[in-house]
């Protein structure tokens, strides 16, 4: 076996002078959203759950209800239609999630596992365990019940690939309606869904680590709504005349992606988990230092993409992502580049530890070597 050595380009780059603004990066493409995402305290339940779509066991009356739902680009674009909330708890086995969506006309028809769900209304669960935006949960579900699960090795802007084989032995889900399933004769009120995801599949995700006090995940939820008209006593996605397409379909988040792309887990909201009861007591939220390191090297993979598109390959250096409009004034941390031909690793370093993301934009951390 012939091994080839690659030789690489180590750059130590400080940058110690302090901007006005935070570090960001506006991809010309796709503008990256300010570092600003949801936060909710998951609490604990000792509650024997019956997911059976009605969220009302007592620790359920306590959780709080998130925020309504916004439109998945965030400011400055329209308010939904129709109200989305959702609503957390956990245990020793389970992570719980019910969320409430108004509805006038509830409607569903894919009835086979593990098809493509989001082509009904349908509500979503995405979850990263380990923060690092790589080997991500994926849960669908429309108003039939019939759900989607499948697990994601990376975003599909980089390579994905979906993996919908993945099955989640011991996973529960529920939906209860408030009014009448495809029956456009009267007018609905709201679908319940109710879930209970097994620990045991997510922590699979996170080297078999589940949550303890404190732990905090990435996580996002997703309303898919379509544009429909009754034809014949039958609901029909309403077309483009010129194309004879599909209207495209509203998508509504719990925190907005910026994009019309649920694949960026770095803009995903955060859960932290509590070990106090539902009801008995608080938790606060807390914000981390590493999240602005972490946020501020995924500014560079974009520069870095959008200078590999130009050139071929990626820059060795901060200065020359200027050419594609970063600004390197308002950098406050040390940065290490590592290029190679089709690749590189960035680091800074944070207190004990050191932060790095690569060209495919996983993240993750290392303690520091004294």
């Amino acid at each position: 076996m012939k091994f080839v050595l690659l030789a690489f380009t180590l750059i130590l780059l400080t940058a110690s002078i302090q901007g006005k603004t935070k570090n960001k990066y506006w991809h010309k493409d796709a503008p990256v959203p300010e570092l600003n995402r949801e936060k909710y305290v998951c609490y604990r339940t000792s509650d024997s759950i019956n997911i059976d779509g009605i969220p009302d066991e007592y620790s359920w009356t306590k959780a709080e209800w998130s925020g309504e739902f916004v439109d998945i680009r965030g400011a400055g674009f329209p308010t939904p239609a129709y109200a989305t909330r959702v609503k957390m708890l956990w245990d020793d086995n389970y992570f719980y999630v019910a969320a409430r969506l108004e509805e006038p006309h509830i409607q569903g028809t894919i009835t086979r596992h593990d098809a493509v769900i989001f082509r009904d209304n349908d509500f979503e669960v995405f979850i990263d365990p380990s923060g690092d935006t790589h080997l991500y949960y994926e849960l669908e579900i429309n108003a039939l019940n019939t759900i989607w699960d499948l697990l994601l090795v990376k975003p599909y802007r980089v390579g994905g690939p979906p993996i919908n084989s993945l099955e989640s032995p011991g996973i529960k889900t529920a939906v209860h309606i408030n009014g009448t399933l495809n029956h456009p004769e009267d007018k609905d009120s709201c679908w319940y869904v109710e879930m209970a995801i097994p620990l045991a599949t997510l922590a699979e995700l996170d080297g078999k680590k589940k949550p303890t006090e404190g732990t905090q995940w990435r996580v996002n939820f997703s309303r898919v709504q379509w544009h429909t008209r009754l034809v014949d006593g039958v609901y029909e996605k309403i077309t483009d005349p010129e194309t004879g397409n599909p209207l495209p379909e509203e998508n509504w988040v719990w925190s907005p992606q910026g994009v019309i792309d649920m694949h960026r887990p770095e803009t995903w909201g955060y859960v932290q988990f509590s070990e106090s009861e539902s009801g008995a007591g608080s938790s606060k939220f807390e914000n981390r230092l590493e999240e602005e390191t972490k946020w501020a090297l995924r500014n560079i993979f974009l520069a870095q993409r959008k200078y590999h598109g130009l050139h071929g390959h990626f820059a060795d250096s901060l200065n020359q992502l200027r050419e594609v409009g970063f600004n390197t004034d308002a950098l406050n941390e040390s940065y290490e580049i590592r290029t190679g031909w089709h690749t590189f690793e960035i680091k800074s370093s944070l207190s004990n530890s050191d932060w790095f993301i690569n060209q495919e934009g996983r993240v993750w951390s290392a303690k520091m070597n004294n």
